[in-house]
């Protein structure tokens, strides 16, 4: 572990403005009030809260971040014209973001002016900012890509001038690599104007730089919840906050304890998923299967993982597949309440291997059917599934009709939604609203085709929590709406079992 002298550094996130330019990703006003809360409490310095000139929609979103009380500094990007920084202006932000592109190849082929008129233009805008009482940041567009003397010209001009209260070198393409890095943001530090760090992750190397770029001097540093961005994204604000914290001893605002909540919200509200082996906020990354790394964890977790998962509010898990040990069936067992000789142990072990050695997911409610087969477990199913109908059509909502049997007694619901399956699962939640069955949180929903054509049958995998307890779950079917209500009703049965 390398630790630095102590030292801080500010978080600007940007996912509300670059962030959101990941292809498929809109947000309503709403949506972005909604994460700017949260990157509130999460404790960001500052949140680039959109692009005010882009259209009506994206001003009063950020009118109402901007007016909404929150603690961090509330800023507009914007281009080096009047038009840009009026509508940021009218916004009520803080702080106005002014993108000055100045690599040559954008400003002769982008701008198709020189290199002084572009000078001339940054420092009419950051001045006409700064009549306004508001703070100026200005982002350096492609500078990995510009001449680094003209670079550092414009950047002490601005500082010198007193117009500017941060300067950010961005990498726009993400071409820099940490020892050039390293270089870049030395050469910078003896500017009297804090400097800024936004780096792009084409070449994986996103939250290297970033760190590269703080431990040479940065004092604020761009990023995005889950590394969301144009192509291959942002650095990521959770990996660089914390990297930065556990290996560097660089401290920040961020209250990490909220970083997954953070991430699942966003995930949740953008709708864009976030790999499995994603580091710190994927599925996976405090997720065990393989025998030896269960029985290493349950002896001292420090082994196999490379800190406290509850350090960032994650929780570790124990998978089942072929790479499965005793220690992980004893243990689940024992959560269960359950216990089983030698005999019933290996046989549970054996079965669990055999489905993972045709490439199927072991979910959790699959796990429970195996140890009640082999041990001969009588359970009560408290939920199931005895009709479901769903009409669809061009000119009205997908609506499903349900009819369960939840603790013996029939239940007939009704339920609207954005397609068949969420129709479904809303009867369902419908139907369950009235009983002690009603805390339930659907965290994850996946589908795979099993076969080809259009009669395939589908897998559906859901996550579903209860409190602190979160379990696995799948349905198969040729029917999407049938394979989604199987999932669902297997988890619900697992959780209040």
């Amino acid at each position: 572990m390398v630790i630095t002298e102590s030292r801080t550094v500010k978080i600007l996130d940007t996912t509300l403005r670059d962030g959101e330019q990941t292809p498929g990703v809109s947000l309503t006003p709403e949506q972005k009030l909604q994460i700017a809360r949260q990157l509130d409490l999460l404790g960001v310095d500052i949140i680039e809260a959109g692009t005010a000139i882009i259209s009506e929609g994206e001003q009063r979103a950020i009118k109402s971040i901007a007016r909404a009380g929150l603690r961090a500094e509330i800023s507009s990007f914007a281009r080096l014209l009047r038009g840009d920084i009026d509508a940021a202006i009218d916004c009520d932000v803080d702080t106005v973001n002014l993108v000055a592109p100045v690599s040559d190849d954008h400003i002769k082929k982008k701008l198709k002016i020189d290199r002084e008129t572009l000078r001339r233009m940054t420092m009419d805008a950051a001045e006409y900012v700064k009549e306004h009482g508001l703070k100026v940041e200005i982002s350096a567009e492609d500078a990995s890509r510009a001449d680094m003397a003209f670079l550092k010209s414009l950047f002490t001009e601005l500082s010198d001038a007193g117009v500017v209260d941060r300067l950010c070198f961005c990498d726009t393409v993400g071409v820099l690599y940490p020892e050039r890095t390293k270089e870049i943001f030395s050469a910078l530090s003896d500017l009297s104007t804090p400097i800024s760090a936004h780096c792009h992750n084409d070449f994986g190397l996103a939250t290297a730089n970033s760190i590269a770029a703080v431990l040479a001097g940065a004092q604020v540093v761009h990023v995005t919840v889950n590394g969301m961005g144009e192509r291959a994204g942002n650095a990521s604000l959770e990996e660089v906050v914390t990297a930065l914290d556990l290996l560097y001893g660089v401290k920040s605002g961020i209250v990490k304890e909220k970083l997954y909540e953070t991430s699942r919200l966003v995930r949740n509200v953008t709708k864009m998923p976030v790999a499995p082996n994603k580091p710190l906020m994927g599925d996976n990354a405090f997720t065990h299967e393989s025998g030896m790394h269960v029985h290493g964890t349950l002896a001292d977790t420090s082994l196999y993982e490379p800190m406290d998962p509850g350090l960032i509010g994650r929780k570790r898990r124990f998978a089942f597949g072929k790479h499965t040990g005793r220690a992980s069936v004893k243990m689940a067992l024992e959560e269960m309440g359950i216990t089983a000789d030698d005999s019933g142990m290996e046989k549970i072990l054996s079965r669990v291997k055999e489905l993972g050695d045709k490439g199927k997911l072991v979910t959790d409610s699959d796990f429970q059917a195996i140890v009640d087969d082999i041990l001969h477990i009588e359970r009560k199913e408290r939920i199931k599934l005895l009709d479901l109908s769903v009409v669809s059509g061009k000119n009205i909502y997908p609506t499903a009709s349900i009819r369960l049997e939840i603790d013996g007694e029939d239940k007939v619901e009704a339920g609207v939604g954005v397609g068949p399956v969420d129709a479904a699962l809303n009867a369902l939640r419908k139907a369950m609203s009235g009983s002690e069955m009603n805390d339930l949180r659907l965290e994850e929903y996946h589908v795979d085709a099993i076969t080809g054509g259009t009669d395939a049958l589908v897998n559906v995998v859901v996550k579903m929590s209860r409190g602190d307890r979160t379990i696995t779950a799948s349905g198969v079917s040729e029917d999407i709406v049938l394979a989604s209500m199987h999932a669902m009703i297997k988890g619900i049965n697992r959780l209040y079992s």
